[in-house]
């Protein structure tokens, strides 16, 4: 599953690779599936991250999330697995994923999940 959403992931040179400096993009529309009820879930996913040698493509970027609106998957798993994906495609310094999930049933789920290029 996540290779072949990850494929679509497409990258440039970072222009300024000599600076760390941080990158905050927000998608406000990210829905996908819950995989108990096949209810979809939504919510904004907030990526910051300083790259290195590549930023990730915004068009790429949406198209890459758009795979998850027919995938059923736990907040945790998708949160962790886009995560994964942009790590792969980037190799940034740092990277930060917030996944806000709508309130469902009165209760509403954040999932934080970070990476850092190991020293």
């Amino acid at each position: 599953m996540s290779a072949a959403f990850r494929d679509l992931l497409e990258t440039f040179p970072n222009p300024y690779p000599q600076r760390d400096y941080t990158i905050e993009t927000v998608c406000p529309e990210f829905t996908s599936l819950c995989p108990k009820t096949g209810q979809p879930d939504f919510g904004t996913l907030t990526i910051t991250y300083v790259p290195d040698e590549y930023c990730f493509e915004l068009k790429s970027l949406k198209l890459y999330l758009q795979q998850y609106r027919n995938h059923g998957a736990f907040y945790e798993a998708v949160t962790n697995t886009i995560l994964d994906d942009l790590v792969a495609a980037t190799q940034p310094r740092s990277m930060s994923l917030i996944g806000a999930f709508t309130p469902r049933g009165g209760i509403r789920t954040n999932v934080i999940v970070e990476y850092r290029k190991p020293a």
